[in-house]
C-alpha cells in the first residue's frame, strides 16, 4: 500500500489544525484552564500554569503555524512510507525469486 503524501499531509495538517482550533476555542471560552489542570493532575505533575488572556490572532497563528507543520509532516511520512514500502516489495520480491 502507497500513501499519497498531498493527501497524507492535507489530513494530518487538517487534523492537527482542528485540535488546535478546538484548544483556541477552550481558551477563549475560559474552559482551558480547568482541563490543564486536570490533565496535569492526572499525570501526577504539579506545575503552575496560568492562562493567558485569549488573543484571536495568536489563535489564528497557532492553528496556522500547526497546520502547517501537520502538512509537512504527512508529506515526509507519507514519502518514507512510500521508499519503505518499495523497499519491502523489492526484498520481497527477491526472496521470491530464488
Amino acid at each position: 500500500m502507497t500513501l499519497n503524501p498531498w493527501r497524507t499531509g492535507f489530513a494530518l495538517g487538517l487534523f492537527l489544525g482542528l485540535w488546535h482550533l478546538a484548544w483556541s476555542m477552550l481558551v477563549a471560552t475560559g474552559w482551558a484552564q480547568s482541563l490543564l489542570n486536570f490533565v496535569l493532575r492526572i499525570h501526577f505533575l504539579q506545575i503552575a500554569v496560568s492562562m493567558a488572556p485569549f488573543d484571536l490572532s495568536l489563535a489564528v497563528t497557532l492553528i496556522a503555524v500547526t497546520s502547517l507543520v501537520g502538512f509537512l509532516i504527512g508529506v515526509i511520512f507519507a514519502a518514507i512510507w512510500n521508499r519503505l514500502h518499495r523497499s519491502g516489495a523489492m526484498v520481497r520480491d527477491a526472496a521470491h525469486a530464488r
